[in-house]
């Protein structure tokens, strides 16, 4: 698990808050160390069907954590 992103984003293309939620997440998971992957929710039919209206979606060790916008504080204390 240790080499498995901790936190996980769903973004599609032209999102300002995708934009936003990312900057977040690399900002804290530089201070953490920890790591994070996105994935375009656009990609996959089923994503757009369970999460098309709350984009950006984060996940935290595979628990839907955030959506729309991430804020740095909890994000941390999900980490931690």
């Amino acid at each position: 698990m240790a080499d498995q992103p901790r936190v996980r984003v769903l973004v599609r293309q032209n999102c300002h808050l995708c934009e936003e939620a990312i900057a977040v997440i690399t900002a804290v998971c530089a201070e953490t160390g920890d790591q994070w992957t996105a994935d375009d929710v656009d990609a996959d039919p089923d994503l757009v069907r369970r999460y098309t209206d709350q984009v950006p979606v984060t996940f935290v060790d595979g628990a839907q954590h955030d959506f729309w916008r991430v804020d740095p504080d909890r994000l941390r204390a999900a980490l931690a």
